[in-house]
């Protein structure tokens, strides 16, 4: 019988998804040592692969809680924006049916923006629902950075076109009629959550993108409104742009 190539067996292994697969025991006694380390990184990105899997799985356990009970639609809730120093706070909440499947949701701090980017369209895709909600640069320094918060939360649950029968929502407490479970870290816990994160996320970078080209001297681009050392030395020297935060430091200081 003719041996494959190691080519022909990386392709063949790249198709495969188990390690108890038979190819794998067929293959583990060939000498080559490219065929031996072709297995070890196709065994390597297989756990990989079964690890996120579960890891998926884990972030489900609050909505299939909920799901088990009776609770039809649960809705995650998130926010991005508090600590920048110019731009709004943007909240998401998202319903998600009990078939979803983008594996790689999880919280939004933990993903690349090229990933984010990726994934916020498809989660619109797939979820149930999805509302916003945004309180502006003045509107944070009428009400401080806590109640604009609760107030864009609050008006991204009243967004959403399907009411939902529970909220999970990163430890807020949000003004609506409905019960809520508050989680510390809940973008990282509940699948629901991490992906209002992605999209608010997305929804608060692309913002910060058009007031880049803008106030191009604030760097809004690279920064989404944190005070990095470019930002800050911009302020030093053209002060306060229209979308500063006027009662955040060191904003004050440049007014």
């Amino acid at each position: 019988m003719t041996k494959q190539t190691i080519n022909q067996i990386k392709e063949k292994l790249a198709l495969i998804n188990d390690l108890d697969d038979t190819v794998f025991k067929t293959l583990s006694d060939d000498p080559r040592k490219g065929v031996q380390h072709l297995l070890q990184t196709s065994t390597a990105r297989i756990k990989k692969r079964q690890l996120e899997k579960a890891e998926f799985q884990s972030r489900f356990k609050y909505e299939r809680s909920f799901w088990h009970r009776g609770v039809n639609y649960v809705a995650g809730v998130d926010e991005v924006g508090r600590g920048p120093l110019a731009g709004p706070v943007v909240a998401c909440a998202t319903i998600l049916p009990r078939d979803f499947d983008l594996i790689q949701v999880n919280d939004s701090k933990q993903l690349t923006p090229e990933i984010r980017a990726r994934l916020a369209p498809q989660i619109k895709r797939e979820a149930i629902s999805i509302g916003l909600g945004l309180v502006d640069n003045k509107g944070i320094d009428r009400l401080n950075i806590y109640e604009a918060t609760r107030v864009a939360m609050k008006q991204s649950v009243n967004n959403l076109t399907q009411q939902p029968d529970e909220i999970i929502v990163d430890a807020m407490q949000i003004a609506v009629p409905i019960h809520q479970t508050r989680l510390i870290k809940g973008d990282a816990k509940s699948i629901s959550v991490s992906a209002a994160s992605i999209v608010a996320k997305v929804y608060r970078d692309t913002l910060m993108d058009q007031y880049a080209q803008q106030y191009p001297e604030y760097d809004f681009k690279h920064n989404a409104g944190y005070g990095t050392a470019k930002h800050l030395s911009a302020l030093k020297k053209y002060g306060a742009t229209p979308i500063h935060r006027k009662t955040f430091a060191p904003v004050k200081n440049f007014l």
